[in-house]
Formats: C-alpha cells, structure tokens, sequence
C-alpha cells in the first residue's frame, strides 16, 4: 500500500482498508496504555451509561488510523503531523468477529516546496464515521 511520491496528485484516492477490532485488541490496548476505563471491558457498565455496549478506545481508532497512513506512506517517520475529532463510538461484540473499521483517505493537498503532502482520512464502522476532520501532513520521499 506504499505511496509513490512522485505520483502523488491532490485528489488521489487511498486504497481502502478494513481492520478488525476484538475485545482481546482493547485488552492489549488497555495494557499498553494504562487507560482501564470500565467501558472499555465491562457490558454492563458500559450500557448503563447509555453506551451501545463495550466500545473501543478512542485514541486506539485514532492509532489504526495513524497506522493506515503511514502503512500507505511507507514509513511511520513520515507522517508529520496527525489529529482528528471523535465523532461516534466503534461498539466492539464479545465475538469472534469484533467490529470492523474501515479507512479511506484522499490526498488534499501537495506542498512541492516543503515536500509533503496533506491526506484526509475516513474511518467508518457499521456505516457511521467514527473519526472526523482526521487530517495526516506526510513527508513525501
């Protein structure tokens, strides 16, 4: 999925990618943290706080969505500058299967001088946008 920077043209699509998310991902997530927030793990809590269910950590989809950038980039260093807003909850079922997310971008803009380029994300999960305003600045080789 590497960019090939001397192609890349504003208005250039991203190839599609779907990740999955399993409630054994927030348990290595919450570990890696430090963020052992209850709706993270626990159903009951989780519902009773008018949450779909156990949800994904925010700053976790924001990490897959940095990860896709980058993969797309080629080089993790090369993404410059990275934020979005956290626009719905990514609900993940006590399953097998976990929830999918699935993340698009477009380049937005190239900066030729500075030699980067400016990317905007998608990220959809069960058809709602889970990240917006998710806008990478990427240093083009």
């Amino acid at each position: 999925m590497s960019a090939k920077f001397g192609q890349v043209a504003v208005g250039e699509e991203l190839p599609a990618a779907d990740i999955t998310v399993t409630r054994a991902d927030l348990i290595r997530y919450a570990g890696a943290s430090g963020d052992f927030n209850v709706i993270h793990w626990n159903e009951r809590v989780a519902t009773s706080v008018g949450l779909p269910g156990v949800i994904a950590h925010g700053m976790y989809t924001m990490a897959l969505g940095g990860r896709y950038v980058s993969e797309w980039a080629g080089d993790a260093g090369a993404v410059l500058e990275y934020g979005v807003r956290f626009t719905n909850p990514v609900p993940v079922p006590d399953d097998e299967a976990g929830a999918t997310i699935t993340f698009g971008g477009k380049v937005t803009a190239v900066d030729e001088e500075n030699r980067t380029a400016t990317v905007t994300l998608t990220a959809l999960s069960s058809g709602q946008k889970v990240l917006g305003k998710a806008i990478a600045k990427v240093r083009l080789a």
